[in-house]
């Protein structure tokens, strides 16, 4: 075999051996999810790699991840429900138990035909939540997959939208500002009826007749670190070894530009700049400059 050859085959391998090692890191929906009510409503496909949730009059439906994460950076890839969704919300969050849990929310609140989709987004610590930020998004959520990710390390919170960050919130303890850090969280998705409220507040109610209702999702991959109940511990995974930045990210010039983009030209509600909710003054968060 000539020398030439002899290096084609070699860049063959590495792209096969490259592939393979994608595919082993990419999630699996039958082996990283279970699906936690509506079991007719939801369905899993093409080997475990497309999950459609469906919401019509009888039920809606939802899945969580089988492990338990304590920190990493979590995508998802979802297409969200198209034509009239008014009336009806598509969760993507993290979540811990019991009544004083953590979390960290994406929720999509559907719309009539033509009018945007609303991005609503909340941090919970210790069971107390009231951190809403709201957006519009700049594409058509409903056309094509777009890839929706947590950051979440001891000292940050990241939104991101196909990499966009969209929101931050920092670790302001120094402040006396709750941070989720010590619970581990799984990860959830529902599709459910909230005509009383999601669609300019309960006024649009849900239109059974276009019913069924999906959200499809794929791609989902964790670099996280893998909570072990037995030890009390996490154990970073295979994917997290291969890109741990998630561990230490912020946001960089470059993301503070695009946040500043999005929050000026998207952002439709902030919790931080709402007097008439908070009269007595804002929440210590909203009055440090790390927070914007």
């Amino acid at each position: 075999m000539s020398s030439s050859s002899l290096k084609v085959v070699m860049l063959l391998l590495a792209l096969f051996s490259l592939s393979a090692l994608v595919a082993a890191s990419a999630g699996n929906f039958y082996q990283d999810f279970d699906i936690t009510w509506g079991n007719d409503h939801a369905n899993i496909a093409n080997g475990g790699q497309f999950l459609t949730l469906s919401l019509d009059n009888t039920s809606g439906s939802g899945f969580r991840s089988k492990n338990e994460y304590l920190f990493g950076r979590i995508d998802m890839q979802i297409k969200l429900v198209s034509g009239n969704s008014a009336g009806t919300v598509t969760t993507y969050y993290l979540s811990s138990q019991g009544p004083n849990h953590d979390e960290i929310d994406f929720e999509f609140l559907g719309n009539v035909s033509g009018e945007p989709y609303i991005v609503h987004t909340n941090v919970f610590t210790h069971g107390e939540g009231n951190r809403e930020e709201q957006f519009y998004l700049w594409f058509d959520p409903t056309k094509a997959f777009h890839t929706y990710s947590f950051i979440w390390n001891s000292q940050v919170i990241m939104f991101l939208v196909d990499n966009i960050p969209i929101r931050v919130f920092n670790n302001l303890k120094s402040l006396g500002v709750p941070f989720p850090n010590s619970q581990p969280m799984r990860i959830y998705s529902s599709l459910w009826n909230a005509d009383d409220w999601a669609t300019r507040g309960g006024l649009v109610k849900t239109d059974w007749t276009k019913a069924p209702f999906i959200a499809s999702y794929r791609n989902f991959e964790a670099n996280a670190c893998v909570w072990s109940s037995g030890s009390s511990s996490c154990v970073y995974n295979s994917n997290s070894l291969q890109t741990n930045t998630w561990q230490d990210q912020a946001l960089d010039a470059t993301g503070r530009r695009r946040i500043r983009w999005v929050q000026k030209k998207y952002m439709i509600y902030n919790y931080c700049t709402d007097l008439k909710r908070f009269p007595q003054g804002f929440p210590p968060e909203c009055k440090s400059s790390k927070q914007r």
